[in-house]
């Protein structure tokens, strides 16, 4: 691995350390109430099984989870008060978090919780009875903490329509004071459905997204939001406010494996080089890679470029003998074939323009397919049909029929194949220059001259892996299709039946 890619790694370590540590040091502390037996008023199904649920979603995502159920009002206010003493000694780096979930109300724009024991004959005993929304924001403020989140799942229906002056739905929207990120299921004087199901519709999407590493949680209730909408028929739109000052995340990102750095470091390179073979090497190479959309981009860009005739300002334009560029007709037919994926639309391409300005990555492409569907039978493992692109053959040489020697080594001569082949080993041809056009039709200035080692990323190590795949699958390693010639690959499948020494 190069040294840069050592160090990124050992940077990438150390941040992750520093990160743990931190967390580690960041206290998580939830209080979940959820009121569902009420006494007096119309019982809710859900609210405890939505309490349980999110409790248990959140311990696993590192909380310090008070599971509080079916509370009196006394209950409720010393679960409250309890939570705000701890969220103040956790420290300000501390994240506090209250879910509730069972019958609210709002009366002159404030927003109360119901206890199960609730009795109310007068609107005016609504702050004696039920505790009100901004005592558990007040609760939290005190803390002076960065992170603050409330998640409301109540106002299921109005328990008190019949009471006068209690006859709003819904809740009341409430400002939320610096650091705090507010949730509610419903949009304010809104009613939310308490679910045919175990679950409300806005927990069960809450408890699916929550877990969903690097989501920010203004993202997260976004998600959460647009699963409310399909799962109740636009019934019911979740709201949310916010004063956060941080981007705060339930599960961090993950952090990339060696392999996805050491990929992306790759494809920075292939990127940066401009060059349509580097790019075609690496979409062989990693063809169902998350970069490999853009790599198909970049090429097609690539290619269109390679197609326009280059004119002289100190001449007058001589006739072109490159391809003009692409028409539209050419355009759409290969941006089709893409669209659609298919061998038999890249091959519609390749008849209608078999020197057009996307010939090769149609090639690339079609190429691609086939060996996809060949690898998906492993009771024929033919190669590709005759009539499937292939590379250029060449002529056989008298070298190329002699046997092979008894030993293939990494620095020794190959004595096989034509003379220059043959008095070269692995190491010394792998830093050269290749003989063929590694793709058929390739121009070469693209080609010509270059070094293979650069191209194909070669070193020992790596080379001897693809040598390999030519031991199990003896048919094509004689194919011409090598930029050295199929002796050269024969030879490196001979190389590795012998351990590569």
């Amino acid at each position: 691995m190069h040294r840069t890619a050592i160090g990124f790694l050992l940077a990438l370590t150390v941040s992750l350390g520093l990160f743990m540590n931190r967390a580690q040091a960041e206290a998580r502390l939830a209080l979940v109430v959820g009121n569902g037996n009420y006494t007096e008023v119309t019982p809710l199904d859900n609210p405890v099984n939505d309490a349980e649920l999110m409790a248990d979603t959140l311990r696993k995502v590192g909380f310090e989870v008070t599971l509080v159920t079916d509370s009196s009002q006394h209950e409720m206010i010393t679960a409250i008060s309890r939570f705000g003493s701890r969220l103040r000694a956790a420290g300000e780096d501390a994240t506090g978090l209250f879910y509730y979930a069972g019958h609210g109300v709002q009366s002159f724009g404030t927003n109360f919780l119901l206890p199960v024991d609730i009795e109310l004959q007068d609107a005016a005993d609504l702050s004696l009875v039920g505790v009100p929304a901004q005592a558990v924001l007040r609760q939290m403020f005190s803390a002076r903490n960065r992170t603050n989140i409330v998640i409301l799942d109540a106002c299921r229906n109005n328990p008190f329509v019949a009471i006068p002056d209690l006859s709003d739905n819904g809740l009341a929207e409430m400002k939320a004071p610096r650091g705090t990120f507010l949730a509610y299921s419903t949009a304010p004087g809104d009613i939310a459905l308490d679910g045919a199901g175990g679950n409300s519709p806005f927990t069960e999407a809450l408890a699916r997204h929550l877990p969903t590493p690097g989501m920010s949680v203004e993202t997260l209730f976004r998600e959460v939001r647009v699963d409310v909408l399909k799962d109740t028929g636009n019934q019911q739109t979740p709201w949310d406010t916010s004063s956060l000052t941080v981007d705060f995340q339930f599960v961090p990102a993950k952090a990339p494996s060696a392999e996805e750095v050491e990929l992306r470091q790759i494809w920075d390179t292939v990127k940066l080089s401009q060059d349509p073979l580097q790019v075609l090497l690496f979409l062989r190479a990693h063809p169902d890679s998350r970069y490999a959309g853009e790599a198909r981009e970049l090429l097609t860009v690539l290619m269109e470029k390679e197609a326009q005739p280059v004119v002289s300002a100190e001449a007058p334009p001589q006739p072109a003998s490159e391809p003009a560029a692409p028409q539209t007709s050419e355009r759409d037919m290969i941006e089709t074939a893409r669209r659609e994926g298919t061998a038999s639309a890249y091959q519609i391409y390749l008849d209608a323009y078999p020197n057009g300005a996307f010939t090769e990555l149609a090639r690339l492409e079609l190429q691609t397919i086939l060996n996809k569907e060949q690898s998906a039978d492993p009771v024929t493992n033919q190669p590709p049909p005759e009539e499937a692109p292939v590379a250029a053959q060449q002529p056989s040489t008298d070298q190329d029929q002699k046997g092979p020697p008894a030993v293939i080594a990494f620095n020794a001569p190959l004595a096989m194949g034509d003379p220059e082949i043959a008095s070269r080993s692995i190491s010394e041809l792998i830093t050269g220059s290749p003989k063929y056009p590694p793709i058929e039709g390739l121009p070469e200035a693209v080609w010509k001259d270059k070094t293979c080692a650069a191209c194909h990323h070669w070193e020992q190590a790596n080379l001897c892996d693809q040598a390999k795949t030519y031991v199990a699958d003896k048919s094509r390693a004689v194919a011409k299709e090598h930029p050295y010639g199929g002796a050269f690959k024969n030879a490196l499948r001979l190389w590795a039946e012998q351990g590569c020494p």
